[in-house]
């Protein structure tokens, strides 16, 4: 094999299915109101609070407006439909509707327009006890993202984890055998890329640690993927691929860095399992009370919208 042998290849596009067009068709329904809005009062959301009572959008973009009521009554059907999420793992009739990685794909849709949404409904005004509760939100968002991130680092079973143990170790030898039989990319570039952490280092790492190191080799793998394709691509493809970062038209080649790529993924995945666990464990300690302070002050939020007549 060599890099004059190369051609051009097709890629191979994911298949679609229906929870991926309804999670994408939320997703835009959800930032296409919220940009109009921003656009529509984008002069009066600037304006200082004591002039925003002579914009002719106060009356309905204030809180208490027309507008500001319909964002604060949409803000709260979605974080009841958010809440239902963790009520699924309580509620046996709900666990037998969809499954768990679908489910999650909303909550995280909702979760993510939710903030949002809810500044529209506040007009960007935070201050009492609204304020606070906007803040502790922000902060269970903050915390739903590295969740999320956690979520995807353990696998579900203990069967799931002997399966990728497995499967690591027959990649290792059949990637090895694979790699040292190419001509593209030499074995002192690609080997220190699959073995980017050993298991017994992670276990030594204090648990901040071990986190920030999982998550620099996460973001770094697009790069060094990136190095490991340009070694093999010409000064022109290399500016076409943006320094690599996009793939080539070579199959081969791409063949050898998805390789490459896959098994970096896994040994890191494998090496931080246990310590992936521990912090996730950790996370349900803070997440939860922040969720459930938020759904405290939110109803005292719309108790006193209520009692003093706005809704």
């Amino acid at each position: 094999m060599s890099a004059t042998a190369l051609t051009a290849t097709s890629k191979r596009s994911k298949p679609i299915t229906m929870h991926g067009i309804a999670v994408a068709l939320m997703s835009c329904l959800l930032l296409a109101v919220c940009l109009y809005f921003l656009v529509v009062g984008f002069s009066y959301y600037l304006l200082p609070l004591a002039e925003r009572p002579f914009h002719p959008l106060h009356r309905q973009f204030r809180p208490a407006g027309g507008i500001g009521i319909g964002f604060g009554v949409f803000s709260t059907i979605l974080f009841a439909a958010i809440y239902v999420y963790p009520l699924r793992k309580k509620w046996m009739w709900l666990r037998n509707i969809g499954t768990t990685r679908h489910w999650l794909d909303f909550h995280i849709v909702m979760g993510l327009a939710a903030p949002l949404l809810t500044a529209l409904h506040a007009a960007f005004k935070f201050g009492g006890l609204a304020g606070m509760a906007y803040w502790i939100m922000l902060a269970v968002v903050a915390s739903g993202i590295v969740g999320r991130y956690l979520y995807a680092q353990i696998p579900r079973s203990r069967k799931d984890a002997e399966f990728s143990l497995a499967e690591l170790q027959k990649m290792t030898s059949s990637l090895s055998e694979d790699l040292r039989g190419q001509n593209l990319v030499a074995e002192q570039v690609w080997l220190p890329l699959v073995t980017p952490i050993r298991r017994e280092d992670a276990l030594r790492m204090p648990l901040a640690r071990a986190l920030a190191r999982m998550l620099a080799l996460d973001l770094a793998r697009p790069f060094r993927m990136a190095a490991l394709r340009r070694q093999a691509l010409s000064s022109g493809e290399r500016i076409r691929t943006i320094g690599g970062l996009l793939a080539s038209s070579h199959p081969d080649l791409e063949r050898v860095v998805e390789q490459v790529r896959r098994q970096s993924w896994l040994t890191a995945k494998i090496c931080f399992l246990d310590r992936a666990g521990q912090v996730f464990k950790m996370w349900h300690v803070i997440h939860r009370p922040f969720s459930y302070a938020f759904l405290f002050l939110l109803a005292i939020h719309i108790g006193m919208a209520i009692w003093m007549g706005f809704i």
